[in-house]
């Protein structure tokens, strides 16, 4: 009987080896069920550590924090259990568990584990951990120290199969390339599913160098498809919150994709890997309380996305600081004050002088415009019939500016001439009004002006995301987390105020009470309130998790940022996403050659100049994992067109020949065929769904109308074609690959 990998190739030796394994695996299992008991046992005490009927509001918060804190533990432990151990390594190295050949035995697991009753010696290491690295860099090339890579397959806590490499260089049965490693055939053959699978178990050393790079900045991974970029990027960031776990709690991590069927796929990839709390996104999700579901246009796409949308925002804001042109009779009781074009502009021009937002500035404005105001008020009432000096003094010019201030007539003046803003409220009147268009963007052609335009200014697109988020700066927006803090030290004030309101009435109570009534209920102003505040008092008042905060924060700074399908952002979506990232800490991800979006990246030094100049790092990766050699063949055609100098990544699996058909299945979009195997039928109208996806059976529907739909045609048939993991259909006749 042959058995997997280096294993003697006897039934008795393997079936030994696998109880062996079983026993150690039984072990493991036993100490994470005793981590879950000590963390269920300590929920249910910290639920009673609280008096019901005197509650200390400085202990419910701890009690909040601490309950929190296990269920994110008790999460992390349940979900480790998904493939709680997948391999080992014998390493000439020092450790806590060695062999009688002298090596360290090192089983490799998605979370570490260790004994406490021996010295906390290791039982189980985390992935993740410096001492697990070598599980992933040895090759017989480069053995790394170790003498042999045992792979372990599960099943809940059944091991099912093993597997042995001989990593020292001749040995017998020692493999050669990422080819030979049944570990990574057996996942490269699996049936694909509705979600992505993890590749913990296969990770490829050029991948683990980029998991594990210690960069401090903004990263490019670039590959073509099938190159595992998705992968490293979620298991980067698993790396990263294990590195700089307190840092990135604090902050949040944030990992955009293309779409929400894509994050729907990648979304159990992080808490199988015991990771949770990050914010998965699309950069339509990026405005709180904005839920695009428009359609537009490429041209649209393309002028929205365009860095000119800057200027054309920002002279959309400035017309909202209106110069009349007549003078303004304005009436103050029995005085007629007049307010003319010159008084406003000079207004305007010490507010815009101050550089802040435009709600900001409007306090200037408002301060300078009432200053000219008063004086003129001083000017006619304090004036000396005698024509001597005015007989008003500085403190009493000073407090009719006072008064002006607070006059509704002033007010609704101010409010005419420099009115609070919205984002939503700017861009609605924008976009639905063509003079308002034509006098933002009079610098531009006719056919720009029109692609902005539409009739229901208010139905939003993944587009206006990102200038809503640039008029949010603008206008200045006030962030989520200012308004929260103002509005709890206002609570605090008011609940001060009222207790000393109950003191006084406390202190104040009839005491002169009959003596025969000495029995009734007496309910005083005092018993109500107190039991108002009480209930305020028991209010925990935030126990949101980071990445809820973020979610609801525009402003919010996170500590990491992965940008999946990066090629697709438009240079406003990046001038958003760079707000959102002050640190300059991110991981981008993606391939030119399949950018798509009209206002998409073509080069990522031109992209990122804006923003860290050249300081960033770039990574390629070159090794095909899941597209079949006869479809890259094909792909690589199409790739020639795109870019001649591009070099296409080594395909390493073989596979059917591309097939060519004369009609279509009747249905487009994804289904699941017999096998549970996923089937994608695409066409012109449905390439973007399928944005880093990956089905078994890809059918191409039309290739020559796809070419034809977009100035990204080519782009999104190189796309549809390398989705394809086993098989892949041609319907229609190929377009014509000598030009682009």
């Amino acid at each position: 009987m042959s058995q997997p990998g280096n294993l003697p190739d006897n039934a008795a030796a393997y079936s030994a080896e696998l109880a062996a394994e079983q026993a150690y695996v039984d072990t493991l299992f036993a100490h994470l069920d005793g981590e879950v008991a000590t963390a269920n046992q300590r929920l249910s005490e910290v639920m009673l550590e609280v008096d019901p009927q005197n509650p200390d509001s400085d202990a419910l918060v701890r009690r909040e924090t601490e309950y929190h804190g296990l269920q994110k533990k008790l999460d992390r432990l349940n979900l480790a259990q998904l493939g709680l151990v997948f391999g080992r390594i014998d390493i000439d190295a020092p450790g806590d568990n060695p062999t009688a050949e002298g090596l360290d035995r090192r089983y490799i697991g998605r979370m570490g584990l260790d004994d406490r009753h021996d010295d906390y010696r290791t039982l189980l290491l985390d992935w993740r951990a410096p001492m697990a690295r070598a599980f992933y860099l040895a090759t017989t090339a480069h053995p790394e120290g170790v003498a042999t890579r045992r792979h372990i397959r599960t099943s809940g806590r059944s091991v099912k199969e093993i597997s042995d490499e001989a990593l020292t260089a001749g040995a017998p049965g020692a493999e050669q390339g990422v080819a030979g490693e049944s570990a990574l055939h057996a996942a490269l053959e699996k049936a694909r599913t509705g979600h992505m699978a993890s590749i913990v178990e296969t990770i490829q050393r050029e991948q683990d160098e980029i998991i594990r790079d210690t960069t401090r900045g903004v990263m490019v991974v670039e590959g073509g498809p099938g190159t595992g970029k998705t992968a490293v990027a979620l298991h980067r960031i698993a790396y990263l919150l294990y590195n700089h776990r307190d840092y990135l709690s604090a902050t949040g991590v944030l990992i955009l994709g293309p779409n929400d069927t894509f994050l729907e796929y990648i979304s159990r990839v992080l808490p199988e890997l015991g990771e949770t709390g990050v914010v998965l996104a699309t950069v339509g999700d990026l405005f709180p309380g904005v839920h695009p579901e428009l359609v537009e246009s490429l041209d649209v796409r393309e002028v929205k996305g365009s860095a000119e949308m800057v200027e054309i925002l920002t002279r959309a804001v400035r017309n909202y600081q209106a110069v009349p042109d007549h003078n303004r009779e304005l009436r103050i009781d029995s005085l007629s004050l007049e307010v003319t074009p010159a008084m406003v502009a000079s207004a305007r021009t010490r507010a815009r002088r101050s550089r802040k937002p435009h709600n900001l500035a409007r306090g200037a404005f408002k301060e300078h415009l009432v200053d000219q105001l008063a004086q003129q008020m001083a000017d006619r009432i304090g004036a000396d019939p005698l024509g001597g000096e005015n007989l008003l003094s500085r403190a009493d010019v000073d407090q009719l500016h006072d008064d002006l201030e607070d006059n509704a007539v002033v007010e609704a003046l101010i409010d005419e001439l420099w009115p609070k803003l919205s984002p939503m409220h700017v861009l609605a009147e924008l976009l639905s009004s063509k003079d308002a268009i034509a006098a933002a963007a009079a610098d531009y052609d006719g056919e720009t002006q029109s692609a902005l335009y539409r009739t229901n200014g208010t139905d939003w697109s993944t587009s206006d995301t990102a200038l809503l988020d640039e008029l949010a700066v603008l206008v200045g927006m006030p962030d989520p987390e200012t308004e929260k803090t103002e509005a709890d030290r206002q609570w605090r004030q008011e609940l001060a105020d009222a207790e000393e309101a109950l003191d006084i009435l406390s202190s104040s109570e009839s005491t002169d009470n009959d003596d025969d009534m000495f029995d009734a209920e007496i309910l005083s102003a005092h018993d109500i309130i107190d039991a108002e505040t009480l209930a305020h008092r028991q209010e925990v008042r935030d126990i949101r998790t980071t990445a809820q905060r973020a979610r609801e924060d525009y402003t919010w700074a996170y500590g990491h940022i992965i940008i999946d399908e990066a090629q697709e952002l438009s240079p406003m979506e990046w001038r958003m996403v760079f707000r959102r990232s002050p640190s300059r800490w991110m991981t981008l991800v993606g391939d030119t050659a399949q950018t798509g979006a009209p206002a998409g990246v073509d080069s990522w030094s031109e992209t990122l100049e804006p923003f860290v100049g050249s300081r960033f790092r770039h990574h390629c990766l070159t090794v095909n994992y899941r597209t079949p050699q006869p479809v890259t063949q094909l792909a690589n055609q199409v790739l020639a067109v795109i870019d001649p100098q591009a070099q296409p990544a080594t395909a390493i699996r073989d596979g059917r020949p591309v097939m060519f058909a004369d009609t279509a299945p009747t249905f487009r979009g994804v289904r699941t065929t017999a096998g549970s195997r996923l089937e994608a039928v695409l066409d012109a109208g449905n390439i973007e769904t399928a944005k880093g996806l990956e089905y078994d059976h890809v059918t191409v529907v039309n290739p020559s109308e796809i070419v034809e739909a977009s100035p990204q045609g080519w782009q999104n048939l190189y796309v549809a074609i390398t989705r394809a993991t086993q098989t892949l259909t041609i319907v229609g006749p190929l377009p014509t690959t000598e030009t682009n």
